[in-house]
Formats: C-alpha cells, structure tokens, sequence
C-alpha cells in the first residue's frame, strides 16, 4: 500500500521541480487524499510550509527557511494555475525600468488577480506581498501576456513570471499614488520609458476606469516628453471635468487640474522657456 501511494504521488511530483510550491487543493485535485498529506510530510516526500500548502523536497540539500517569491509565483501561476500577474513597480523593475529603485528583499512584490491565494501571506518569503484586483481596467487581461504556458510542456528554466507589460504596470503604479507610491519613484521610472507603444498605451487609457490615472499619467508624459507622447492626444481621452485633489501643499496642474507636488505642476512657461 505504501509503495502504491508512494508510486502515485511520484507520478503527480514529476510535474513540480525541487524547492516549488503546490498547496492542498492542487494535491486533491490530481488523485491525492488529504488524509495522507501528514504521511507524506513524515516520509519527506513532501515539507509542510503553511496550513495547506507543501514544498517538493530539495534532493540532497537542506532547504532554506526563506523562500524565493519567484519561485513561489511560479508555482503559483505555472503550477497551480492561479489567473495573477506581477504588476506595477514590480513588473517595471522586473523589466528593467527600476535602476534606481530598491530591489532587495524589503521592496515589496505587487500581485494582481480576483482570486489570490490567501496563503501567499503566510509565508516565509523573502519580500512582502502586495495584493490588488484588477478593477483597473475595463478589460482586465489588456497589457498581459496572452500565453498561459502548461508547465507540463515546457522545462521549469523555461518559465516566465506573467506580468504586465510597461504601459499597463506604469499605470498600475500610478493608480498607487500618493498613499503607496511616491511622485519621485515614479519620475524616476518614467524618465526610462522611452520605448513605449503608443498604440498599447491608447487602448489601456481607453480601458482605464479611473480619471486620476489618465491625468496623472499625462502629468508625467507632459513633464518628460518622449517620442511616443506625440502619438498620444489627451483631447481624445476622457479626463472628466473640474479640479481634482490629490496632494495636501500641493499645486493645481495647469492643464490637467489635478492637485500634484509643486514641482510637477511646473510648465514650460514657469520655467521661462
């Protein structure tokens, strides 16, 4: 009966690389009876990490306290399937767009999705986990990835985290603004987007329900003037009417109307030019 059980559980592991994550309902799912998670863990087939959810054993290594968050989204996206994404700050620095930012283990991890794992904050990651819906957008799988690869089909080194491409996590970002994220992070971020698409920018500000964001982002725009903000006209987006606050000491921005720190509300004109 052991080696039975032991036989069936190998053929279900072969899917999950050492040191990745699978949690209860993943194991019931394919043909393991909870009752016999507590075996397993005993045996060292499996390492209990949290209420429901287990670590494929590292062979011939003992395995540390703290686990990878990248290892963790992977199982949890390639693995188990979970529909989230990597967004905002965190998709940007991924992608390159976060020189300057903090990358070590307190930058906290932004993750975006209806159903989100209410485990993910249990555990012993080595940064914290930021959650948010996707209430964003109208449509909320614009600026993502369209593959959702099967880890069956392709090799663990092979898998990407899914996250939002640059124009959808700037304005993640900026719909964080100002409780939790900064106007000199963000400029700092933007001043790198040179190669934006356009035409993927258009359609996520016509999909953006939030007036704030589109204004904000043409705060920033305006205010580093990249080749693709040329393409971009703010006539043709809905930026609502009236003055709209958003900073105490602040300054009404003269186009937009949003209030902003003084020197964002700065024009050509305030400068002399």
């Amino acid at each position: 009966m052991v080696a039975e059980r032991a036989q069936n559980l190998k053929k279900v592991l072969d899917a999950v690389p050492s040191g990745y994550l699978v949690d209860a309902a993943w194991l019931t799912a394919h043909g393991i009876a909870y009752e016999t998670f507590r075996d397993y863990v005993k045996r060292g087939w499996l390492e209990r990490l949290t209420r429901g959810v287990f670590r494929r054993p590292f062979l011939g290594t003992s395995a540390s306290d703290t686990i990878d968050w990248k290892i963790c989204l992977l199982s949890v996206q390639h693995i188990m399937g979970h529909d989230v994404h990597v967004g905002g700050m965190t998709a940007l620095a991924q992608q390159g767009y976060g020189h300057y930012l903090r990358l070590g283990g307190n930058a906290p991890v932004w993750i975006y999705g209806e159903v989100i794992p209410n485990w993910l904050s249990k555990l012993p990651l080595n940064a914290p986990i930021e959650t948010h819906s996707r209430s964003l957008f109208d449509d909320p799988k614009l600026g993502l990835p369209d593959d959702t690869t099967d880890a069956g089909q392709t090799l663990p080194w092979d898998w990407q985290l899914r996250m939002s491409s640059p124009e959808r996590a700037i304005l993640e970002a900026i719909d964080e603004l100002p409780d939790h994220e900064s106007f000199h992070n963000l400029d700092m971020v933007f001043e790198s987007l040179t190669t934006l698409r356009p035409k993927m920018l258009s359609a996520l500000l016509y999909s953006c329900r939030k007036i704030k964001v589109r204004r904000l982002f043409f705060v920033f725009a305006d205010r580093h003037d990249h080749p693709w903000r040329k393409r971009l006209d703010p006539e043709k987006f809905d930026l609502g009417s009236g003055d709209r606050a958003l900073v105490e000491g602040g300054r009404i921005h003269p186009r937009y109307r949003i209030v902003v720190p003084e020197e964002f509300a700065k024009t050509e004109a305030d400068d002399g030019a």
